[in-house]
């Protein structure tokens, strides 16, 4: 499996960006007062994050309906396509990165690597985490910070206070960056918390949610810091986040104790 592709012609945009570096930090400072101003509606932010995940799609390997990657997801997901009045939708990426996200038009991507170390109930607590930042409109918040970064190369357009469309180039940018946001510690409490919800609202093992945390704080932990661990710098500490859900499966009765939480050594099929 392949690393997941964010940016177009990787070598070509690096030779780009350290040829205009004195531009672009010009242009960063513009776009960034200009983004206080940009009219962003959530119509915008649907579009452009769809021409965002549709370059994505087009750039990374998506499994296909084959594939037991998108046979499983498809058990565990499709009844969950409308979901708490959002219209959503779903791949898998077959890339060996651990992660996944969702964007403000209802893409939810998982990838393949996540799957493998996740069971169907910890899989079904992420997922309804990624819906929870779609319903709380954080990755409207996250499109738009993503879009002003792109956009940086025109300052003026960025700070025309206009939103407008792309070009290739640009949307790669922008897939990049969306990707890269980082949403706040209060906004990764309240998805974590809709998570909990959306798992007991369908009868789910709410303790897997707690499992499922327990699980990013092994991967996050060692001596060396790994990619994942840098993804997860912006998040409340996992540790905490497991004895959050832990307190509450206590509370509502519905805790039962897993034993010791570890992660499995052959892919979770």
């Amino acid at each position: 499996m392949k690393r997941i592709i964010l940016t177009a012609l990787c070598a070509g945009m690096l030779g780009i960006c350290h040829a205009q570096k004195i531009n672009l930090n010009k242009a960063v400072n513009a776009a960034s007062q200009g983004a206080k101003a940009l009219k962003f509606s959530n119509e915008d932010a649907k579009r452009l994050s769809k021409e965002s995940v549709d370059w994505m799609d087009a750039h990374n390997p998506v499994a296909d309906k084959k594939s037991p990657y998108t046979k499983r997801l498809n058990r565990l997901f499709d009844k969950h396509k409308s979901e708490d009045g959002l219209e959503l939708n779903y791949k898998v990426y077959k890339v060996i990165d651990i992660n996944a996200f969702a964007c403000a038009d209802g893409s939810v991507r998982v990838f393949s690597s996540l799957m493998d170390l996740m069971t169907d109930n910890e899989l079904l607590a992420i997922i309804g985490h990624e819906i929870g930042h779609v319903k709380n409109e954080d990755t409207k918040d996250a499109i738009k910070a993503a879009y002003t970064r792109a956009a940086v190369q025109e300052a003026g357009a960025a700070a025309s206070g206009v939103v407008r469309a792309l070009s290739q180039t640009e949307l790669g940018e922008m897939a990049n960056a969306m990707l890269d946001a980082k949403h706040s510690k209060k906004q990764e409490s309240q998805a974590d918390e809709y998570a909990y919800n959306f798992m007991k609202k369908h009868g789910y093992d709410v303790v897997a949610v707690y499992t499922a945390f327990k699980k990013m704080a092994l991967l996050s932990s060692g001596e060396t810091e790994s990619k994942f661990q840098k993804m997860m710098s912006s998040h409340p500490d996992s540790e905490k986040r497991a004895e959050a859900a832990k307190k509450r499966a206590i509370k509502d009765g519905l805790w039962k104790d897993p034993g010791q939480v570890t992660l499995p050594t052959t892919p979770i099929k």
